[in-house]
């Protein structure tokens, strides 16, 4: 017991020593602003999202209150590869037992794939809206159009302050 207790004291030393210790600082070394927005989900107030992957591939798709205000997703057309589109261009569509809702691009760039999952299994927008149910990607035209997108905290802050979307 005595050992285990010494050898813990050792660990805790070492570990203080390590935090205590500075790093040296990295001369030279540029970041990108694309590897700070990887995987962040930005949103449009029409509810469509879009994630960053990598470089300049992005996924795009529509948010859970988006999904739950549509019902039962039963059909889906989705923007073809090769097409190119403009921020908020009308690029599809998704329609439920009880409405349809156009799909708009929350960004301008060539779509890359479309999910066919989802135009052979629509429900898959319910179920998991972020993960499987996503639409299309597509390569970033702009990524600057980014910046116009909000935060998930901003789009949490928007779904909260009006009843009206």
């Amino acid at each position: 017991m005595v050992f285990i207790t010494k050898l813990a004291r050792v660990g805790v030393q070492a570990a203080r020593q390590l935090r205590a210790t500075p790093l040296p600082a990295v001369q030279g070394r540029s970041f990108h602003l694309t590897c700070l927005l990887a995987k962040e989900r930005r949103y449009t107030v029409k509810h469509e999202w879009v994630e960053v992957e990598e470089g300049n591939k992005a996924v795009v798709g529509i948010s859970s209150y988006a999904q739950e205000a549509l019902g039962d997703v039963v059909f889906a057309q989705l923007p073809e590869p090769g097409t190119t589109l403009k921020q908020n261009d009308e690029c599809g569509a998704l329609e439920s037992v009880k409405a349809a809702s156009e799909v708009y691009s929350p960004v301008s760039g060539k779509v890359t794939e479309k999910n066919g999952q989802v135009e052979d299994s629509p429900a898959l927008v319910n179920s998991s809206c972020y993960e499987k149910g996503w639409l299309f990607k597509v390569d970033l035209k702009n990524p600057k159009e980014l910046d116009n997108l909000m935060t998930e905290e901003q789009y949490k802050s928007f779904l909260s302050s009006s009843t009206d979307h």
